[in-house]
């Protein structure tokens, strides 16, 4: 355990400024989420932005390509929350299983033919990674129209990744995982109780 915490320490100061701000500024975008303020996207806009940039230049190009779309998303997302539905602020909608399903049907078809690739180069745990990859874009979806099931998608996707991160040694990137899943929690419950005061007013 010591030598863990060891190599834990070592990642964290080894980190460069501008990782250490995709981080904190990730952790910042979770937060604001759950308290559903709009700022959360600019943290994201950031976040993204600078991710792009460090994947880029050591050449993780799929994980750079993967920000570029949470970039976009972003964007999207500040618009949305903005203006929501009928230009009015977008509420906290709630997707039952049959509107779930055709996405979902979609993101599983996804995960072999993504898996299938990445085994080509060689990548490890491929399908896994493909997995977690595919489910993220689509609950990144979810997110942005503020559906609240995303928080379910997001405990399973951030526990697979936890398992990926340790798995390959990124014990900083585990523990980053670690405290995700905190705050999924965190975010369940706040979501859950606006939800109930949204049926309220709006009845």
């Amino acid at each position: 355990m010591h030598d863990i915490w060891q190599q834990i320490l070592t990642a964290w100061h080894a980190q460069t400024t501008l990782e250490v701000i995709a981080v904190l500024s990730a952790i910042a975008y979770l937060i604001l989420a759950i308290k559903e303020h709009i700022w959360c996207w600019f943290f994201a806009t950031v976040s993204t932005a600078v991710s792009i940039y460090l994947f880029h230049a050591v050449m993780l190009f799929s994980e750079a390509l993967l920000n570029v779309f949470y970039l976009i998303m972003a964007v999207i997302g500040w618009s949305q929350w903005r203006t929501g539905h009928n230009h009015k602020p977008q509420q906290i909608q709630k997707w039952p299983w049959r509107k779930q399903l055709p996405w979902l049907a979609l993101t599983i078809t996804c995960v072999p033919l993504l898996g299938f690739y990445m085994q080509t180069q060689n990548a490890a745990f491929p399908y896994l990674d493909a997995l977690t990859s595919c489910f993220a874009v689509f609950t990144t979806f979810l997110v942005v129209y503020k559906v609240f099931e995303n928080w379910y998608y997001w405990l399973i996707i951030d526990s697979l990744s936890i398992y990926l991160y340790w798995q390959k040694g990124l014990y900083l990137f585990a523990a980053l995982f670690i405290l995700y899943l905190v705050l999924v929690v965190i975010g369940i419950q706040q979501w859950s109780r606006k939800y109930q005061q949204q049926v309220i007013v709006n009845h």
